[in-house]
C-alpha cells in the first residue's frame, strides 16, 4: 500500500491497522528520498543504515502494544541544527563539517521514545542565519512549487522535503520566524510554539532568547500531534517552562465561535503584495462566516522589531559562536602559526559570509561604547513589543496577519541586497521578540501558482486558540483549494 500524499497521523494508523508495516513505510519514504532530493536538495544527511534498524524495532513494538502513540511508526526529518545522537550535525556550515553528536536533543528523545523514525536532516541557512536557505555550506534547497525560487529559511530544507512529499512531517527552528517563512513559501504548515514550551536541550543556539523548535507538516492536525509529542518540561534547560497541560491535539476540530480576532491594520497597509493581503483578508471573511469577530487595530512599534530583533539576535549569535574555535571539534585550519591565528583562520575559513557579518554586527552592539545606545535600548523596545501584544490580547483571542510580504522570490536575488533579506521577516520577528506562539498554513496561491500563507499569532501558552483557528481555516479551504504534495 502506497504512503504517497499521506499525512503522518494516517500513516501511523495503516501500521497499527496492519494495512503496512514500518519497514515498508520507510523504504517508500527512502524511495521518495532518492527520486526527488537530486532537484529539491532538501536533505544534508539521510542515514538510511540507522533508519532501518530503528523502523525494526518500532514496529516489533508496534505489534507487541508497547508504541501505541499516533506517530509511531512514522519516518520523520530533522533540521540540521538539532542533535542527533550518531548521525552528523552541521548546522550546514563547513565548520561543522563531520560534528557528529553523543547524545539526542529532547525534542528527538522524544519523538524517538514515540516510536517515530529519524530518517534524516535536512538543509538550512549556515546557523539558522538567512531566510532563504541560500547561505548553507553544502548546497541550495529548491522551492518544490518552482525550482528556480527559494524555499525559505532557515527551516527551508524541512519545509522543501514535507513540500515534495519526500517526508510527511519533519522539525523545523524559529529565531525569527524560521518555520512560519518557509511554510509559508512551500505551502505547508509550521508551529512556533510558546518560548519555554519545547526544550532547546540540543538544539545549537543561534540566539539563546529567541529559539524555538517547532514541527512542519501537511495539515494542522499533524502539526498538533508532533508539537504535543516534542513539548515537554526539561530540567537540562534553564528556559523550559513546566506546563498544566501539553494537549495540543484537544483543540482539533473546535469552533471560532464568538472568538475575537484582530488584524494589525500596519501589516496591510505598505510593502505587502496585492495578492498575499488578499489571502488575509479572504482568512478574515472565513473567520467571520465561521462565526468569529474580526476587525482591524492598530499594532504600534511594528516599525522598530526589525531593528531591535537583528541586534538582539546578533549578539546573542556573537557570544555563542564564541564557542567554535577549531580546538575541540568540528573544522580547524591546516596552516596556522600559533593558536590566536588557528582561531582566526579556522574561523575565517570555517563560517560564511553572513555568518560573519552577523557575528562582526552582535560584536560591536556589545562593544565599550556602543552597548547603551544598541544593544541595550534594543531590550528595552523588546519589552515595549511586548507589552504592545499584551495590550492586544486584552482584547483579541488571536491576531491575523501575513507571514511575508511577498511569495518565495527567485534563487540569488536576496543575497544580492542582506538589507531586502531582513526586512521580508517584518510580519514574523515581533512574535519571537514577544515568545508568543503562532501557526502558519496555506491559503492561496499567487498568479505564478506560489503559496500564499497566513498566521495566526495566540498568547502566550495559548496554541490551542491558534490550533482550532487554523484547522477550521484549512477545512474551510479543502474544498476549493488543494495542495499537492508530490511536487518535482
Amino acid at each position: 500500500m502506497s504512503i504517497k500524499n499521506k499525512t503522518a497521523v494516517e500513516i501511523s494508523k495503516m501500521i497499527k491497522d496492519r494495512q503496512i508495516s514500518a519497514v515498508e513505510v520507510l523504504e517508500q519514504t527512502i524511495q521518495q528520498i532518492k527520486e526527488k532530493d537530486e532537484k529539491v536538495k532538501g536533505f544534508i544527511t539521510v542515514d538510511e543504515d540507522e533508519a532501518r534498524k530503528q523502523a525494526q524495532i518500532i514496529q516489533k513494538g508496534i505489534e507487541k502494544g508497547e508504541l501505541t502513540g499516533p506517530l509511531a511508526g512514522v519516518p520523520i526529518a530533522i533540521k540540521d541544527n538539532i542533535d542527533t545522537k550518531g548521525i552528523k550535525t552541521t548546522c550546514a556550515s563547513k565548520i561543522l563539517y563531520n560534528f557528529v553528536p553523543t547524545f539526542d536533543a529532547t525534542a528527538v528523545k522524544n519523538l524517538k521514545e514515540a516510536g517515530a523514525i529519524i530518517v534524516g536532516k535536512t538543509n538550512m541557512d549556515e546557523f539558522a542565519m538567512g531566510s532563504t536557505s541560500e547561505t548553507s555550506a553544502f548546497a541550495t534547497t529548491r522551492n518544490p512549487w518552482d525550482l528556480t525560487k527559494v524555499p525559505g529559511g532557515s527551516s527551508g530544507g524541512t519545509c522543501a522535503v514535507v513540500a515534495s512529499g519526500q517526508v510527511s512531517c519533519g522539525l523545523g527552528s524559529d529565531t525569527g520566524g524560521s518555520i512560519r517563512q518557509p511554510s509559508s513559501y512551500c505551502g505547508v504548515t509550521g508551529i512556533k510554539p510558546t518560548y519555554g514550551t519545547v526544550s532547546r536541550y540540543g538544539l545549537i543556539a543561534y540566539g539563546s532568547s529567541l529559539d524555538q523548535i517547532g514541527p512542519v507538516a501537511r495539515n494542522v492536525a499533524d502539526c498538533a500531534t508532533i508539537l504535543e509529542t516534542i513539548s515537554s518540561y526539561d530540567r537540562f534547560d534553564s528556559t523550559s517552562m513546566k506546563r498544566d497541560k501539553y494537549d495540543f491535539t484537544s483543540a482539533l476540530d473546535k469552533d471560532v465561535k464568538g472568538m475575537r480576532i484582530g488584524i494589525p491594520k500596519e501589516y496591510l497597509e505598505k510593502g505587502i503584495d496585492d495578492e498575499v493581503k488578499e489571502a488575509v483578508l479572504k482568512a478574515a471573511q472565513i473567520m467571520k462566516d465561521k462565526g468569529a469577530k474580526v476587525e482591524e487595530f492598530s499594532l504600534d512599534l511594528v516599525d522598530y522589531a526589525i531593528p531591535a530583533y537583528y541586534i538582539i539576535a546578533c549578539a546573542e549569535a556573537s557570544s555563542n559562536l564564541a564557542r567554535f574555535d577549531g580546538v575541540k571539534y568540528g573544522y580547524r585550519s591546516k596552516e596556522y602559526e600559533g593558536l590566536h591565528e588557528m582561531y582566526k583562520k579556522s574561523r575565517s575559513e570555517g563560517f560564511g559570509d553572513e555568518v560573519k557579518r552577523r557575528i562582526m554586527l552582535g560584536s560591536f552592539v556589545l562593544s565599550s561604547g556602543y552597548y547603551d545606545a544598541y544593544y541595550l535600548k534594543a531590550l528595552k523596545v523588546k519589552r515595549l513589543i511586548k507589552e504592545a501584544y499584551d495590550k492586544a490580547f486584552e482584547k483579541y483571542d488571536l491576531i491575523l496577519g501575513p507571514v511575508a510580504p511577498t511569495t518565495a522570490p527567485t534563487i540569488g536575488e536576496s543575497l544580492k541586497d542582506p538589507l531586502k533579506m531582513y526586512l521580508s521577516d517584518i510580519y514574523t520577528i515581533s512574535v519571537n521578540l514577544a515568545g508568543l506562539p503562532a501557526i502558519s498554513l496555506p491559503c492561496a496561491l499567487d498568479k505564478n501558482k506560489m503559496p500564499i500563507g497566513v498566521q495566526f499569532i495566540a498568547n502566550c501558552f495559548e496554541e490551542n486558540k491558534m490550533i482550532a483557528a487554523g484547522q477550521t481555516l484549512e477545512k474551510e479551504l479543502a474544498e476549493n483549494f488543494v495542495l499537492d504534495f508530490s511536487l518535482v
